[in-house]
């Protein structure tokens, strides 16, 4: 199984991964089936896809074990029973954790090198980046990738500049060093930012300003409630 021949990926909203229990399950064995040996043989489009889908999927599913008697990621516990340290499914044919997958696997040194993945992985809380309603595929990830990062940072909500300065996601904060590593020339998260100046405002003088590099930064607090949770 690779990322162009994943099963249909389930509805969005836990609710409807709920209702759509089975398909999931579906999935989900499709991605533990997976054998390293075959990871190995594709293209790093399609092992970058298929591990976004992996940890966004198994999110969910743990999410689901206790849906709809839970308000936050954070209920399973911060330490005992921590989430992304919980050993609750198997990958390459091991046991493995969410925090694997994404420190070991997505952000692993030299290998993909893609800040945009913090706007694709999903941990189901209101401070995440919206999940997709497809699967990442490896021929169009980065046409994917690209939207996903406009997305979020036209999300008045988590980015914004406002009072001239940039009101960003607890995200840039966490992973800093992710946004310092070059990606299309930026060295640094202000330079990054400036990649997206479109999306961060809508007024001209604005968008020049953080095209400059200048602009001062300030980290939202972070929402951990469920996304079902998010009044609309």
């Amino acid at each position: 199984m690779s990322s162009r021949s994943a099963v249909a990926w389930p509805r969005r909203s836990t609710a409807a991964f709920k209702r759509d229990r089975a398909a999931l399950k579906t999935y989900l064995d499709a991605v533990s089936a997976a054998s390293s040996t075959e990871f190995k043989t594709w293209s790093k489009s399609d092992q970058l896809a298929f591990l976004i889908n992996a940890y966004n999927a198994f999110t969910v599913e743990l999410i689901l074990t206790r849906y709809p008697d839970i308000e936050s990621i954070q209920d399973f516990g911060k330490f005992i029973n921590n989430p992304w340290k919980k050993k609750f499914f198997n990958l390459f044919g091991r046991p493995a954790t969410l925090d694997e997958v994404e420190h070991s696997m997505i952000r692993a040194e030299g290998v993909y090198d893609d800040p945009r993945i913090h706007m694709a992985v999903n941990c189901a809380s209101i401070g995440c980046p919206a999940l997709r309603n497809e699967a990442f595929v490896g021929t169009r990830l980065e046409e994917q990738l690209e939207d996903g990062a406009k997305r979020f940072l036209a999300d008045r909500t988590r980015n914004r500049f406002s009072g001239n300065r940039l009101e960003v996601s607890k995200i840039f904060d966490w992973y800093g060093k992710d946004f310092e590593k070059g990606f299309r020339g930026a060295k640094s998260l202000n330079a990054f930012l400036a990649l997206y100046a479109p999306q961060l405002s809508d007024r001209t003088e604005e968008q020049q300003r953080i095209r400059e590099g200048n602009p001062k930064i300030k980290f939202l607090d972070y929402d951990w409630a469920l996304n079902d949770r998010r009044k609309s």
